[in-house]
């Protein structure tokens, strides 16, 4: 089931000289239980996309449906109980526990002074044990490594209780081992929880061994969809990462450097 439809999307700035746009035409959707990953070419406009998804950017033109409604029809607190959003950048949280920037998740849900009820304190817990991350519970976040602050991340948007997960370069700044666990967490999440999770990546070739779909925006205003194996197969992959020196098989969907020496 498509959980956020775009229909004839324009993204882009609003500037005071008028609008900006980056894509248009975007025609594409998100399903439940599927791992989605966008990429493309750098100043495509992923992260426009992924913003203005999840409304942090107006749209400029078109349509974003959320389970059959318009997003504008929704108040931000209705949003924040349906996309929870996971950012590059550091908390700047630094002298908070593991534990109580999970906690942050439970907002949406919590009174104004924010504080966290018995079953708040569950679903904390629980999350935090999904994502692996229960041992950290006590440790300050500037204490952590990268990656154990972006599962910590993780856990807060899963503590979140959202049906779609947006995260913006998730595995940047980590090491390979830590980007493959990554990877294989959201897919994880995403198969057994049925979430639908969405991410941006520059991460192409660990995108085509986890990713159920991919969203791929070549940079001239266009967005193709489908499983890496319908891209691959079409030809659209081949197209984006080869060039002098990159190859790309499409039978194993892998990408290769050759290297011409003498």
């Amino acid at each position: 089931m498509s959980s956020i439809t775009l229909s004839s999307l324009t993204i882009g700035y609003r500037l005071k000289g008028g609008c900006k746009a980056v894509a248009s035409g975007i025609d594409a959707s998100l399903h439940d239980g599927e791992l989605t990953c966008l990429v493309g070419a750098n100043g495509a406009g992923k992260s426009t996309l992924l913003k203005t998804m999840a409304a942090f950017l107006p749209k400029l033109g078109g349509n974003i449906y959320i389970k059959g409604k318009d997003i504008a029809e929704y108040t931000n607190r209705e949003l924040s109980r349906l996309i929870s959003v996971v950012l590059t950048s550091r908390p700047e949280a630094e002298n908070m526990t593991a534990e109580e920037v999970t906690g942050l998740g439970r907002t949406p849900y919590t009174g104004f002074w924010g504080t966290l009820g018995t079953d708040d304190k569950r679903v904390v817990a629980e999350s935090m044990e999904q994502v692996g991350v229960a041992h950290l519970a006590g440790r300050t976040i500037a204490t952590l490594s990268d990656g154990e602050r972006q599962k910590v991340m993780i856990a807060k948007a899963l503590a979140q209780q959202t049906p779609v997960i947006i995260l913006d370069e998730p595995t940047a700044f980590l090491d390979y081992p830590s980007k493959v666990d990554t990877m294989l967490l959201l897919a994880r999440l995403a198969h057994e929880a049925g979430k639908t999770v969405f991410l941006s990546t520059h991460d192409l070739e660990l995108a085509l061994q986890t990713a159920d779909r991919l969203w791929l925006m070549p940079g001239d205003g266009r967005i193709v969809t489908g499983t890496p194996r319908q891209l691959a197969d079409g030809g659209e992959l081949s197209a984006f990462i080869e060039r002098r020196g990159i190859a790309f098989d499409r039978d194993t969907l892998r990408i290769r450097v050759e290297r011409n020496e003498k």
